[in-house]
């Protein structure tokens, strides 16, 4: 009876079987793949030219061994609901691979970072931590400093260890008052969301503080869940008070609620901005499509993200580095939801 007999798979390629085929220690191997010079480029190029042809890959785990930094970076997202983690995470992975990172989802959710999600930073080995959401629990927020992991909140405020880099949401808000004071709206509604954020809590400050130093106040304040569901209902809640209840500008603290209440509103045969004016916050891409035409407050995302980068790699050379706390200018974006000048 006849067998055949499977091949051994071919060997992965290593240092050492580089340094086999082109006759010289491993160690010049090593050194020739980093571009030193004091390796001759004769067999710099036919060191290189091996590596190629044999589909030759770095070790990460071994360079982390070696150098004590991974090149890896821990990213926490918030609910997918809200396109703008999405927006974020793509911004993010774009801006590691520019600068050769790589980057590890830990958590996504609105939820808490439990003491395990800091731990697994710390298995990981990541070299530092970008969180765009959740809340960092004290005792998390220990195990990272304890270990030196820095981490870096973005779009949050960060309560304990750590930096952040943020836009200026309370300006924002105040912005979009000024705006809907401008247009001669008098009868306001905030559609807000109840996480305990300071993102949401600090847009809501701004816009409220700007309406009572006009003297104007709210009319009418409803949970929009943070998501498009929620924003939805709240805008057919509004659309189902009386004409004369109904408030004529209403400001939703993300673009995925305000797109919510455009629709909620809109299928009610509520006209926008006619009747009520709409604005939104984030700067999401779907907010400028002419369904929506939302006015919004566009967050520097990419600068954020960027500046977000620079401070971990300061922390992971330096640890001992003070925290720093960044806050940028969002621009208002002017478009048919609130009305033409």
């Amino acid at each position: 009876m006849s067998s055949i007999l499977t091949p051994p798979a071919p060997r992965r390629a290593t240092v050492v079987t580089l340094s086999e085929l082109a006759g010289v220690a491993p160690s010049t191997v090593t050194r020739a793949l980093k571009g030193d010079t004091r390796i001759s480029k004769k067999t710099r190029d036919l060191i290189l030219g091996l590596a190629k042809e044999h589909g030759y890959m770095p070790n990460a785990l071994a360079r982390t061994l070696s150098s004590g930094k991974s090149g890896l970076y821990g990213l926490v997202l918030g609910s997918a609901e809200n396109p703008f983690y999405m927006e974020l995470l793509h911004e993010a992975t774009r801006q590691a691979e520019k600068l050769g990172f790589r980057l590890l989802i830990i958590h996504a959710g609105g939820g808490p970072i439990e003491d395990i999600t800091a731990q697994a930073l710390i298995q990981y080995q990541v070299d530092g931590c970008i969180i765009s959401s959740a809340i960092l629990s004290s005792h998390a927020a220990e195990i990272c400093a304890r270990n030196h992991v820095p981490l870096v909140m973005v779009n949050r405020v960060a309560l304990a260890h750590g930096c952040f880099v943020t836009c200026d949401n309370r300006a924002g808000g105040a912005e979009i008052a000024r705006l809907m004071i401008a247009r001669g709206r008098r009868r306001f509604g905030l559609v807000y969301t109840a996480s305990s954020s300071s993102t949401s809590r600090e847009r809501e400050e701004g816009f409220v503080s700007e309406l009572e130093q006009a003297g104007l106040k709210l009319t009418v304040r409803i949970d929009g869940h943070s998501n498009y569901d929620g924003g939805f209902a709240a805008g057919q809640e509004i659309a189902a008070l009386l004409a004369q209840e109904r408030p004529d500008a209403i400001f939703a603290l993300s673009d995925i609620m305000a797109m919510g209440v455009l629709d909620g509103l809109r299928l009610a045969s509520v006209n926008v901005p006619e009747d009520i004016a709409v604005a939104g916050f984030d700067g999401l891409a779907s907010s400028a499509r002419p369904i929506y035409d939302l006015t919004t407050i566009q967050q520097p995302l990419p600068l954020m993200i960027q500046r977000a980068f620079e401070l971990l790699q300061a922390r992971t050379l330096d640890p001992s580095l003070p925290d720093e706390l960044i806050a940028m200018r969002g621009k208002l974006i002017i478009r048919g939801s609130t009305g033409q000048t």
